[in-house]
């Protein structure tokens, strides 16, 4: 019975993880705009968003480290500038994009003030509670995600037995690959290397009698429990906004969307206390993430408190620079960066994973190098030099869907092991 409580308790840690509130409003325009192939963007959608970020904390619960580890097997500078630049992001994008989204949900519907006022005044009490460590924040936290949870239930459980299963058709030309591209706005794999290691942290502080098999297998199970709950939540809000294709513009927005659809499904009441839970949500994570970079910081200087305040300054004051743009600005922002370190951060994950005899030191090497290059053109396309490098992407497979680096990745994997046993 104990086992079945940890493994509980340790999977709903996970979800939580991983259920963040700005990952409510990604769903739904996706099945808005898929259409018939609704399953197909779905499946997208869950590799990068659930499958990826679950196997981040398997890695954690292997390696026993911290975001700097994953990449040791590099170098331990690749480690260093590969970890200050996922820090960089956290406080760049998601971290802000949390400021926007608490406006339009919560504000916007109901106060004509501007995104900097709202900007202001939330990163101010982002960096109060930042430096006064408050306990309020998790407690909290372990409201906010049930209630958030059942009113998405209900949300999902009305629209199914409202309206017909009538799909439309979609306008994505390469549906499962754009269903990958939106997963990784979740930020999750990049939330799973920079906080997993916390909650395998609490793991161990709570197990200290187990060995590290048994640990392994407590985060296993919970990993599929909470990967199986977050793909029902994630599947019922894309096939929410799959049967509600009729009901909106086309050039909806995703929070107007979730909103809307809240609206419709609850009522204005519900809509309110939705925007509040999501509002609530979304501090938390901001407080979260700079917390979290600016102890990385600290950590790099000898603990001085002085390199914590100056981090957690600059983050907040990045939060309300970005975070005065609305929410799609933002995503859009944020497109290019990450078709750029995603990947490398997938890759860093997956060879963590991997048994340690197919990941020497070389493997790593070959691999992330081999990654970090045929990212480039991604990236490059991303920022609308497409045409430009076309010559280039149209030799390599898997371009058209801006997953050029799958393949050689897999190819240097395989040569790198072959000479490594030939050796």
């Amino acid at each position: 019975m104990n086992k079945i409580k940890e493994t509980l308790v340790t999977a709903f840690a996970l979800f939580s993880l991983f259920f963040g509130a700005g990952n409510l409003i990604l769903p739904p325009l996706l099945g808005f705009k898929a259409g018939d192939f609704w399953w197909l963007v779905t499946l997208g959608f869950c590799i990068s968003a659930i499958c990826i970020p679950i196997m981040g904390i398997f890695a954690h619960a292997r390696l026993q480290g911290t975001l700097y580890d994953f990449g040791k097997k590099v170098s331990p500078k690749f480690a260093l500038v590969f970890s200050l630049i996922i820090y960089a992001i956290a406080v760049g994008l998601p971290s802000p994009r949390t400021a926007s989204v608490t406006h339009e949900i919560a504000i916007q519907p109901y106060f004509d003030t501007p995104y900097i006022l709202t900007s202001i005044i939330y990163f101010s009490l982002v960096f109060v509670f930042v430096m006064n460590r408050s306990k309020i924040l998790d407690i909290l936290g372990k409201f906010l995600t049930p209630a958030i949870i059942v009113i998405l239930l209900l949300i999902i459980g009305i629209t199914l037995f409202s309206y017909p299963m009538d799909f439309g058709e979609t306008v994505f030309p390469n549906p499962f690959s754009a269903g990958i591209l939106e997963g990784y706005q979740t930020f999750d794999a990049i939330g799973a290397v920079v906080v997993g290691g916390v909650i395998i942290v609490s793991i161990n502080l709570k197990n200290k009698g187990d060995s590290f098999a048994e640990k392994r297998a407590l985060v296993r199970r919970a990993g599929w429990i909470a990967g199986f709950a977050l793909l029902l939540i994630y599947a019922g809000l894309i096939f929410t906004g799959t049967l509600m294709h009729k009901e909106f513009d086309t050039d909806i927005s995703r929070t107007a969307l979730l909103n809307g659809i809240s609206i419709k499904t609850l009522g204005n009441t519900a809509n309110l206390f939705l925007g509040i839970l999501v509002s609530l949500a979304c501090f938390t994570t901001a407080v979260g993430i700079v917390t979290g970079t600016a102890d990385f910081i600290k950590s790099r200087y000898n603990d001085s408190q002085k390199a914590f305040t100056i981090t957690a300054i600059i983050g907040c004051v990045l939060g309300v620079g970005m975070g005065q743009f609305n929410v799609d600005y933002i995503i859009d922002v944020a497109l290019p960066t990450l078709m750029f370190i995603y990947p490398i951060t997938i890759i860093l994950i997956v060879l963590n994973v991997l048994p340690e005899k197919y990941t020497t030191p070389v493997v790593f090497k070959a691999v992330v190098v081999t990654t970090i290059l045929f990212s480039v053109p991604d990236f490059m396309g991303s920022i609308g030099l497409g045409d430009t490098i076309s010559p280039i992407t149209e030799v390599i497979p898997l371009s058209g869907f801006s997953m050029g680096w799958v393949l050689p990745a897999f190819i240097a994997f395989l040569t790198s092991n072959m000479t490594a046993k030939k050796v």
